[in-house]
């Protein structure tokens, strides 16, 4: 080392290569000030980057915003982009601007596309977000829907759980609980009914921690569950009733009751397919799950176990991995019910689809 520290230089701190491009920061006039907070954002942004508010634009800055994409929490409602097939050709120039606009790998993007069904292309954060994406796949010729996670006035709890069923020749009754009274509902009123799988794996670890040598796993072991489910709606009401093979009793089957949980799921849904013959059925949530997993991924929850003192100086900690594909169905069985009750080329919003 030196002593005369002035003579010392200064680290180079840059890991990028000298000839990789520096992007060119935007210009003092190019930036966008939010109506709301008064600061500058880059032209690129929707919404302000300090107050979330949306920022103004014109045909300068529309061309260059860029959706975000961000994930979004849990308890977030989102917007969703469904894509409307069929899809003519693609360059390959057009395929990687759309999979860029996305934030997906055009070879993921080519598989959504290729499905041949409406598929979700991205979830925003917000809907002028969505719009935003909904413009610029329609100049590459890619049509689109909007689909909010929730319509307005509805429960977003989620689902209503049928735990049983009385049924006639007029309709159906289902109970949630013993304690609350029955949901009557007419043969009449019954509209679409999905059949899916939820899926849960659970991975559980158990890890020793020591000073000298290195990490070693002590102990794993995998548990999955596999229940089959079926939604059903009706005319009135957006939110679905869901049976759950595996807490659900089928004495509504009488004589045709069988002892296995997945042939009794079946029966069911030929009962229901008997006494309403007007019912949309769907059971394509198998084929697509992989598909649905590029934009909404089965969701993962991580867990400590805590720390554990084995003997003196052995140290082992355990953690918990659990992932199940729940919210992936819900998502996909209120995608179903939405394309059967929104109008072809338009929005919730009521703004035509085609013409933003």
């Amino acid at each position: 080392m030196p002593k005369d520290n002035e003579s010392v230089p200064f680290p180079d701190w840059s890991i990028d290569a000298p000839d990789d491009p520096v992007p060119a920061p935007f210009a003092p006039d190019q930036m966008v000030r939010c109506d709301q907070c008064l600061r500058a954002n880059p032209p690129t942004r929707v919404n302000c980057l300090y107050c979330g508010a949306v920022l103004p634009h014109d045909e300068t800055t529309v061309a260059l915003q860029k959706p975000a994409l961000r994930p979004l929490e849990k308890w977030e409602q989102g917007y969703n982009n469904i894509l409307l097939p069929p899809v003519a050709n693609l360059t390959d120039t057009q395929l990687a601007e759309a999979s860029d606009l996305l934030r997906l790998r055009p070879e993921d993007l080519d598989r959504i596309l290729s499905y041949g069904a409406p598929l979700p292309l991205a979830r925003a954060a917000t809907n002028d977000e969505a719009q935003l994406i909904q413009r610029r796949l329609g100049l590459l010729g890619i049509e689109s829907r909007i689909m909010p996670d929730a319509e307005p006035e509805t429960d977003t709890s989620g689902v209503v759980k049928v735990r049983a069923l009385d049924v006639d020749e007029a309709g159906i009754y289902a109970y949630e609980t013993p304690d609350k009274p029955f949901i009557q509902i007419s043969w009449s009123d019954v509209t679409l009914l999905i059949f899916g799988r939820l899926i849960t794996k659970r991975v559980e670890l158990k890890e020793r921690k020591a000073k000298r040598t290195e990490d070693a796993i002590v102990n794993s072991s995998e548990f999955v569950t596999d229940e089959t489910v079926i939604d059903f709606y009706t005319r009135q009401q957006a939110t679905p009733y869901r049976i759950a093979a595996n807490s659900f009793d089928f004495s509504c089957l009488g004589s045709n009751k069988g002892l296995l949980a997945a042939e009794n799921i079946s029966r069911l849904v030929g009962l229901f397919r008997e006494h309403a013959p007007q019912v949309e059925y769907d059971d394509t949530f198998k084929s697509a799950r992989k598909v649905l997993e590029l934009v909404w991924p089965s969701e993962q929850q991580n867990e400590s176990s805590g720390w554990r003192r084995e003997r003196p100086g052995k140290y082992s900690i355990g953690s918990v991995m659990e992932v199940n594909n729940e919210m992936q169905f819900s998502r996909y069985s209120r995608l179903r019910r939405f394309l059967q009750t929104v109008p072809p080329g338009k929005d919730p919003s009521g703004e035509a689809g085609e013409n933003r």
